[in-house]
């Protein structure tokens, strides 16, 4: 009976870090798109798993970091670079 307890608690700490690994990609990615963090955490909290695939699917804003220097970002070097 104690090991149908500790594999419940193994699958809630996996699904636990699923969630907020999903949380923190919804953040990330809204934030990157200039729509700010608070919007990506609130779906990435809400849809879990899907809230980061709506923020992949959302548009990204004129002046967004996701336009201007790309998904991961190249640094504050490269962008000089590009500019020079």
């Amino acid at each position: 009976m104690t090991i149908f307890f500790a594999l419940i608690g193994a699958k809630a700490l996996l699904f636990l870090y699923i969630w907020l690994l999903s949380t923190i990609a919804a953040s990330y990615l809204s934030e990157r798109k200039g729509y700010g963090e608070k919007p990506g955490l609130a779906t990435g909290l809400i849809l879990s798993l899907v809230g980061t695939i709506v923020w992949l699917i959302v548009p990204a804003r004129r002046e967004s970091k996701w336009k201007t220097i790309g998904m991961f970002g190249r640094g504050e070097n490269a962008a000089k670079r590009r500019t020079a």
